[in-house]
């Protein structure tokens, strides 16, 4: 590794594990320097794990695969959606479309429907390996929906790299009745009021740190 890259590395103490360009975006909002490192874990869902349970456990993994090589302060993530509360094993999580077909009958599914985003947050200090995690909800109600304006909404943005076929900080905003939650970065992937207070726990004030 170049020497300079090794010395700047060493002087940020916050490392996102993610590859995910949204919680990028989302983390750059808070004006504070840090670094990515994506994980490599298996993020399949074990038997009788609730939805909750599952972004709960993978928030902590990713957080501790990255901890392997990295040290500082791990801000991990993950997310589902589900047509269900979230707390139950059978509640039926929504993966990205695999075309334009299976993207409509999402979306009918969801039509006049309420849809929960379920997000695990993890916080790790490797140097005291001090962990904080969080898990929370956030629900997006539907409109009921004509085929035709599924179908025009699904060609005018093409959501298909996104679980449940739609971007809400797009045009997909169009689709819903209304939005229940505490803030509104947890339905793009990252709940920046909770990391906030998990920061100042760790001796970290975003406000002072500008």
């Amino acid at each position: 590794m170049n020497p300079i890259l090794q010395i700047l590395e060493s002087l940020v103490s916050l490392i996102l594990a993610s590859s995910s360009p949204f919680r990028k975006e989302l983390l750059a909002k808070l004006g504070i320097e840090f670094l990515t490192h994506a994980p490599d874990i298996d993020e399949s869902r074990v038997d009788g794990e609730t939805p909750e349970q599952l972004v709960y456990r993978l928030a902590q993994e990713k957080a501790a695969e990255v901890a392997k090589t990295q040290s500082g302060l791990i801000i991990a993530s993950d997310q589902v959606a589900t047509l269900g509360s979230g707390t139950q094993v059978d509640d039926e999580i929504l993966t990205k479309p695999q075309s334009h077909e299976d993207a409509i009958k999402q979306l009918q599914q969801s039509s006049g429907n309420t849809v929960t985003f379920v997000t695990s947050l993890t916080l790790l200090n490797t140097d005291t390996n001090n962990i904080q995690t969080i898990v929370e909800t956030f629900k997006v109600v539907f409109k009921t929906l004509t085929i035709k304006q599924i179908d025009n909404y699904l060609r005018k943005e093409q959501p298909y790299n996104c679980a449940g076929s739609f971007k809400s900080e797009a045009l997909g905003i169009s689709l819903f009745e209304r939005l229940e939650g505490d803030d509104p970065n947890t339905l793009i992937g990252l709940p920046l009021i909770q990391l906030i207070k998990m920061l100042e726990n760790e001796g970290v004030d975003i406000l002072e740190n500008q």
